[in-house]
């Protein structure tokens, strides 16, 4: 690939708008890759293969067996981040 993945843009399923691949890379937890990286990219470029190169085995395992938390799940999380905010600012 002559073109630095990190400036390869696509519509993100998740965001609904364009996003670079750097972002993709960088959105997950802990500034890490989005769970869904292999499957948005891998029509663009061989984004296993570059994975390889940039990660861990063991990195790359954990990131190809990751899944988003349950929708509810989140949804709570997030309620329970507000009502926490709101109590801190009491």
């Amino acid at each position: 690939m002559n073109q630095n993945p990190d400036d390869l843009q696509r519509r993100c399923p998740r965001l609904g708008g364009p996003v670079a691949f750097k972002y993709c890379r960088l959105a997950g937890t802990d500034r890490r890759a989005c769970w869904k990286i292999a499957d948005c990219w891998w029509e663009r470029f061989d984004v296993i293969t570059y994975l390889k190169e940039i990660l861990s085995e063991t990195e790359l395992k954990t990131l190809l067996e990751a899944r988003p938390k349950p929708k509810m799940a989140s949804i709570l999380e997030l309620i329970e981040q507000a009502r926490n905010r709101a109590n801190d600012n009491e």
